[in-house]
């Protein structure tokens, strides 16, 4: 724990760990990453009454052969637990969006089914996501920084979905420790 009268004599980079550029290339970053995903969900509940996360199974069974995936799959392409995926795909199910079966060759497994009401759902919701997403990420970027803007996200995807670095472990150890 740092005392008080230290603060003042600590140098910036000491209590922020990045240097004064990254710093200015990182908040504005975690400022897109906390309101661009609710700024495009409320979008989704006004004109369609369903989350973003919702919309993601949708699209993501849209998407696959014969419109299913089982659920371990399915959670892994919509980035979320086994457990939210089966609470969003029940409420889902509600509306004959989508259905849950046994899969053929191994009973043990579950998969999910976009059905027709649920592509239909998907149809009419598609026009007004895409016209958020322009909006709030495509319009404002030239195209030279749209295709910068795809190079770099896909490059930090990548890097978060890779294995535990050394520094994702560290922190990862950090974070663990009371």
């Amino acid at each position: 724990m740092v005392a008080a009268d230290d603060r003042e004599d600590a140098p910036e980079r000491e209590l922020h760990s990045l240097a004064p550029d990254e710093l200015d290339a990182w908040l504005p970053l975690a400022g897109v990453l906390m309101r661009l995903p609710a700024a495009l969900d409320a979008q989704l509940q006004r004109d369609a009454g369903i989350s973003h996360v919702e919309y993601l199974v949708l699209a993501t069974l849209s998407q696959a052969p014969g419109r299913e995936l089982v659920m371990s799959d399915l959670a892994a392409r919509a980035n979320c637990s086994l457990s939210r995926l089966s609470q969003v795909v029940s409420r889902l199910e509600r509306h004959d969006w989508v259905r849950r079966a046994p899969c053929a060759h191994n009973g043990r497994l579950t998969r999910a089914t976009l059905t027709d009401a649920g592509w239909d759902k998907l149809a009419a919701t598609a026009p007004g996501h895409a016209k958020a997403v322009r909006n709030l990420v495509i319009d404002p970027l030239t195209t030279a920084q749209i295709k910068h803007l795809r190079g770099i996200s896909t490059r930090l995807l990548n890097r978060v979905n890779s294995p535990l670095t050394d520094t994702q472990t560290d922190l990862a150890t950090t974070a663990e420790t009371p």
